[in-house]
């Protein structure tokens, strides 16, 4: 058992933060007990299927809560590398340098490598654990409405349903690190570590759907155009005859610009597919990614943030061996 033991500075890691490690456990045991305690709720009342036989939870308030938790549940999962990173840069790393206590540590026949390396370590494996376990307790409620409420391709089911929240949690530590030992201020860095984080999941949410090319589907015009295996809709639009995409506003403007479109009945819509036709106007397009596109997208993105985090983590300990050597 004695081998098992922390010792050095990862046993002072975990003496010094303590309080952090049981907040974390705290926060995974409240919410397992809400969503769990929502869906043993939402169990107790059969559900009821409508003249076309799709199933809905009517009168079901457990059901409405378990939504709105994890409505909320996945959109707090969003701020969880904010958290992480914020308190890698500030209490982790930060607060050493600037209270100087990091000093004692080097005294303690401890490599300034090895001081940081317990540091990390330790923040990692606690993050890791605490973003796998909130995860799985994502899991259980989406296992039942993910059909029925939120779409796979929200922020948050997104994240919280695959594995791109696990890059993005060690990501916060590598910049929190290498923040936390540039600036040297708690408060500073945490709130810069934050600030770059969000840019982050900002920037990769904003372009995760350009990394693979849509499917098209298309159509004659008139008919609503419909998409296979529950798409995510990026574009849709008007085709001509010689394949050409054409502006579908240009004839909305058209008939919105003729004296009486919006009192006479139906000559809004004469006004428009006279205008289509003059165009040459004769299918439509539907640009789309399918559902098959979310572990493709997860992959390619968690490769980018892990690529991150390790440019992150390199220069966390060349600052380190730059200024401690």
């Amino acid at each position: 058992m004695s081998s098992l033991a922390l010792r050095g500075p990862y046993w002072v890691t975990v003496r010094q933060y303590r309080r952090t490690l049981w907040l974390a456990g705290a926060a995974v045991v409240a919410s397992l007990a809400l969503i769990g305690g929502l869906a043993i709720w939402d169990a107790q009342v059969p559900d009821r299927y409508d003249e076309g036989g799709q199933q809905f939870a009517a009168d079901d308030r457990g059901y409405t809560l378990l939504r709105l938790a994890l409505d909320y549940g996945g959109t707090w999962l969003l701020f969880l590398p904010l958290l992480v990173g914020a308190f890698v840069a500030g209490p982790l790393v930060a607060r050493e340098f600037e209270s100087g206590t990091y000093k004692l540590s080097l005294t303690q026949s401890a490599s300034p490598a090895a001081w940081l390396r317990a540091k990390l370590r330790t923040a990692t494996v606690v993050a890791l654990l605490t973003t796998l376990a909130l995860i799985g307790v994502f899991w259980i409620g989406w296992s039942r409405i993910a059909d029925s409420w939120q779409y796979w391709a929200d922020r948050g089911p997104y994240e919280a349903t695959g594995i791109v929240l696990i890059a993005y949690v060690l990501a916060a530590v590598a910049v929190g690190a290498l923040l936390g030992q540039l600036i040297r201020r708690t408060l500073v860095a945490m709130a810069a570590t934050g600030l770059v984080m969000g840019v982050v999941l900002l920037a990769l949410g904003a372009l995760r759907w350009s990394l693979l090319p849509v499917k098209t589907a298309t159509g004659p015009v008139g008919p609503t155009l419909w998409a296979p295996d529950n798409p995510l809709i990026i574009e849709s639009g008007l085709l001509t005859s010689s394949g050409a995409r054409f502006d579908e506003h240009i004839c909305a403007q058209e008939a919105a610009d003729t004296p009486g479109a919006h009192t006479v009945e139906g000559l809004w819509g004469k006004v428009e597919a006279a205008c289509q036709a003059r165009n040459g106007v004769t299918a439509q397009y539907l640009d789309y990614h399918p559902q098959s596109h979310f572990w493709p997208t997860q992959l390619i993105e968690t490769g980018i943030v892990l690529a991150l985090a390790a440019l992150a983590l390199f220069a966390a300990f060349r600052v380190l061996r730059a200024r401690h050597p």
